[in-house]
């Protein structure tokens, strides 16, 4: 007999246990650690993501408000679109290597970043990549929710124009009007089901997408092109630097692009993979889909001059101008809006929410799973974190977020070189459930994955000050503020050279297997021991029972 509805919410409201998770059956970690199913490796029957899929992901994350308006960024520092087209194409290759790189480990061992994280920072180490991911990607959620009620705005202006005269209510320190939190609002509440659909079960979502957005850019493209009887001076414009100020712009808008894009968020995904082969497309997609919609972007933008006067990046300000063209100009600005908004959620999602909600599950896996944390993080970064205040006045914050590829970097280049070049792709899987297992290092931490980070990102820091506070607050050389400029490529390849140094000088013994580890058995592997172990830390006597299987085998 099921409970009655009045029962459970009672039970809900007085007493925390009720909100615990079922421990999940033949969950991998020891008895008194505890896990959930969306923390444990991805069961055969969820491993439904082909290449295809990962495609389609790729456009939904890429194609966005923000991509569009890369280029902007580059020609604003006086380049044109004879170099932003390269730098587009560069720079995400260079960071689509990345990408590859890590998304290969969930694609093979399907288990998320948070766990993978425990085979190279340690146990206990790795939390702290977990709480920093997280924050970046609720702080995201949260911004770029607040810039997709744009689009909400849009909308109910072409249904309704009398939307438009709403007064506001609201004090100037709220940093926000009546209009703008009705439609911030809005936008939250209708993207809050979505955020709460399973990665398993996101297909659907990402060819809707896959369809909207690019016919909302193409159409949007096409209508100022016609407009404009061509398409514009931008063409026309030539790059104003020169000489070496020329080179060090050409590679600081390249970092730019690499940078802002967390390749630590992409084992979430991949670890759904059917084929360890599949997440491959990666390496030519992403640079030729972002590379697709900041061309179209260089192309509105040009043609929008023409008509409107000056160089308009955001295409809601375009559409915006279709209100005034009567019925259907309304019509028109109104599925257009809708497919940008379908665009800046699909990217919210896989970007940002199931980012931050694996991190949850991890830190606490008692109480939280996939969709709870996807609800957790939609409340904390939507309105905990007033993202619409930080967009109006906190620009220095908005600085240090975009810099935050500093402290990424280094991270994803020690997961790489870890599980690539020292591990050789052998893991113990059930040890990366075990806070007493062979990740443990000392005390719960990789003292090589410490010295690998810091090392790169101590002479980045003053580059960093220096974007937050300003010239007039932080007086840092050239070369200093040079190396800044390739933040993520720079602590990316640093760390890769300095922790497989490390690891192959002073090895940690005990975690460099023979084979991968899948699941727990009778048997037990043995630790394999390198010809220039001299000197290197004394292997613990962990005893891990083990199945031996294929490169290619899945966990039970």
């Amino acid at each position: 007999m099921r409970e009655p509805w009045t029962t459970k919410v009672r039970r809900r409201l007085t007493s925390l246990h009720s909100w615990e998770l079922p421990r999940q059956t033949g969950a991998l970690a020891p008895a008194h650690v505890w896990t959930n199913r969306d923390m444990d490796p991805t069961p055969v029957e969820d491993q439904t993501w082909d290449t295809w899929t990962i495609l389609a992901y790729w456009a939904t994350d890429t194609i966005n408000l923000a991509t569009w308006q890369t280029a902007s960024a580059i020609l604003a520092v006086g380049l044109s679109w004879r170099e932003a087209i390269p730098i587009m194409v560069v720079g995400n290759f260079c960071v689509a290597v990345p990408l590859v790189l890590n998304g290969a480990i969930g694609a093979k061992l399907h288990v998320p970043f948070s766990v993978i994280a425990t085979s190279s920072f340690g146990y206990y180490f790795r939390y702290f990549c977990i709480v920093s991911r997280a924050i970046l990607a609720m702080f995201w959620l949260g911004i770029q929710g607040a810039n997709g009620a744009q689009c909400v705005t849009i909308m109910l202006r072409a249904w309704a124009p009398s939307y438009n005269d709403i007064p506001n209510q609201l004090a100037e320190s709220a940093g926000i009007t009546t209009q703008g939190m009705i439609s911030y609002f809005l936008f939250w509440i209708i993207q809050l089901p979505l955020l709460l659909i399973h990665p398993t079960k996101l297909r659907p979502l990402f060819w809707v997408k896959l369809f909207a957005a690019p016919v909302a850019a193409i159409a949007t493209m096409g209508w100022c092109i016609n407009r404009a009887g061509g398409g514009g001076d931008m063409f026309a414009l030539r790059a104003t630097a020169s000489g070496p100020q020329y080179a060090w712009l050409w590679l600081t808008c390249m970092s730019s692009v690499s940078g802002q894009w967390s390749t630590l968020a992409i084992p979430d995904f991949t670890r759904y993979a059917k084929s360890a082969n599949g997440q491959y497309i990666q390496l030519p997609a992403m640079p030729i889909i972002f590379t697709a919609c900041g061309v179209l972007g260089i192309v509105t933008t040009s043609a929008s001059k023409v008509f409107s006067g000056e160089y308009l990046w955001n295409p809601l300000d375009i559409i915006a101008i279709w209100l005034d063209y009567g019925s259907g100009g309304r019509c028109a600005a109104f599925f257009a809006a809708l497919a940008w908004y379908v665009a800046q959620v699909g990217t919210n999602i896989t970007a940002n929410s199931i980012s931050a909600a694996n991190d949850l599950t991890v830190l606490f896996p008692r109480w939280v799973n996939i969709k709870r944390g996807c609800m957790i993080a939609a409340v904390i970064a939507g309105w905990a974190l007033v993202p619409w205040k930080i967009l109006s006045s906190a620009q220095t914050f908005l600085a240090f977020m975009s810099g935050y590829a500093v402290f990424l970097g280094p991270m994803a280049g020690i997961m790489a070189s870890d599980y690539w070049l020292v591990k050789k792709q052998h893991i113990d899987i059930p040890s990366l459930y075990n806070p007493d297992g062979r990740y443990r290092y000392v005390g719960g931490c990789n003292w090589r994955a410490v010295v690998a980070f810091i090392v790169p990102v101590a002479p980045l820091l003053p580059g960093l000050a220096l974007s937050i506070s300003g010239p007039g607050a932080v007086h840092i050389n050239d070369g200093v503020t040079n190396l800044y400029t390739l933040n993520f490529l720079f602590g990316f390849a640093t760390s890769i050279v300095l922790y497989t140094a490390l690891s192959y000088a002073v090895p940690a013994k005990q975690t460099l297997l023979k084979d991968t580890v899948w699941d727990l058995d009778s048997s037990t592997i043995e630790a394999h021991v390198r010809d220039d172990d001299v000197g290197a830390e004394k292997a613990s006597e962990i005893g891990l029972p083990k199945k031996r299987g294929p490169p290619d085998a899945k966990p039970l």
